[in-house]
């Protein structure tokens, strides 16, 4: 008798043990996991690496004073609000079309902001991951007034395209003609400002990319009266930055700066009223302000690191009026505005 109930506490013993073992060992790799070697990199060398463009207005564009703004540049500041608490501790890095791949994977940046199309193969196929969309966009054409062209559809077999090497624009250009069966000449270049300055020198027909790229490139040409965007839109062109693979936690501390942005906006929180929001009722509002839960411990950031954001960077309509509306390049949303207003921007909760 006394053995049977020996061995049965012998066994509970061994049960709990096993119980215990395994719960240790659980939270020792939930707390592995929520390490992030490109984190602790960043706040040892006290500053974010972001890959931008080479100039485009809007997105990112540096002034006459070497200051960096956009919307893609804000993605950024967020990341360095929310991992450094200091917006401004950013380090770009401006990257042509065809460079940003390699440098994002080699290790020389740890974020591509730079109006990069999502695509199946680059988010499969070469190392990357891509994080969210913060710009809704679709390729077009622009075209001098004087052509007489007013559509896509007057395009005939010699016309001469100008376009960046290295994009999914080059790509959407060629499928373009080819369905159309219109024989064309493409004049490539691999930095932007010089796809630009071949157009306005008369060097091609017509000038192609992502429609804000040629509202905003327009800007940069000598007469941009001249010249129209045709209404066509031919591909879809959803842009995001982008992170190495590797590095989950990184991965997620990126995609949710952005998202704290989009429903920052959603549920009315502005670099102005941010701190008053934290006696609201609305749960949703105190955990995007740091006043209810405990969302930055997922990251391994302290519970402000949505709240600086808000307050240094702004939710994303801020950050949109800021850059393209109140600048005249799209002063019309349209996609890009919130799912509750008749847009497509739409995020998960932040919860």
């Amino acid at each position: 008798m006394k053995g049977k109930i020996m061995l049965k506490t012998l066994k509970t013993l061994v049960y709990m043990l096993t119980s215990i073992a395994l719960l240790v060992s659980f939270e020792t790799g939930a707390m592995a996991a929520k390490k992030s070697k490109t984190l602790k990199k960043t706040q040892k060398m006290g500053y974010v690496r972001c890959g931008v463009s080479q100039g485009l207005p809007g997105f990112s564009n540096a002034d006459a004073a070497g200051n960096w703004k956009g919307v893609d540049v804000d993605v950024c500041r967020a990341v360095a609000a929310a991992t450094l608490g200091d917006s401004g501790k950013v380090k770009f890095y401006p990257l042509s079309a065809k460079e940003r791949f390699t440098a994002l994977t080699s290790g020389e940046i740890d974020v591509l902001s730079r109006n990069t199309t999502w695509t199946l193969s680059r988010d499969a196929d070469i190392g990357l991951t891509f994080v969210g969309v913060n710009f809704y966009d679709g390729q077009g054409f622009m075209v001098r007034k004087s052509s007489g062209i007013t559509s896509t559809s007057q395009f005939k077999s010699g016309i001469s395209a100008c376009t960046n090497i290295g994009t999914t624009t080059e790509l959407n250009m060629r499928d373009f003609f080819n369905s159309k069966g219109i024989k064309y000449e493409p004049v490539a270049f691999e930095k932007a400002d010089e796809v630009v300055a071949a157009y306005d020198a008369g060097r091609c027909d017509t000038y192609t990319t992502d429609k804000s790229g040629l509202a905003a490139q327009r800007t940069k040409l000598s007469k941009p009266g001249d010249h129209i965007v045709l209404p066509e839109t031919i591909s879809k062109e959803p842009l995001g930055p982008v992170v190495r693979q590797g590095d989950p936690v990184w991965e997620d501390i990126v995609r949710w700066s952005l998202n704290v942005m989009i429903e920052a906006e959603e549920y009315g929180i502005t670099s102005a009223n941010a701190d008053s929001m934290k006696s609201s009722e609305n749960p949703a509002i105190k955990r995007l302000v740091g006043a209810e839960g405990e969302l930055g411990a997922a990251f391994g950031l302290d519970n402000d690191w949505s709240l600086r954001i808000i307050k240094q960077v702004g939710n994303y309509g801020e950050s949109y009026k800021r850059n393209i509306a109140d600048t005249g390049i799209l002063p019309d949303r349209g996609p890009n505005q919130l799912w509750t207003k008749g847009g497509i921007l739409y995020v998960p909760p932040a919860r």
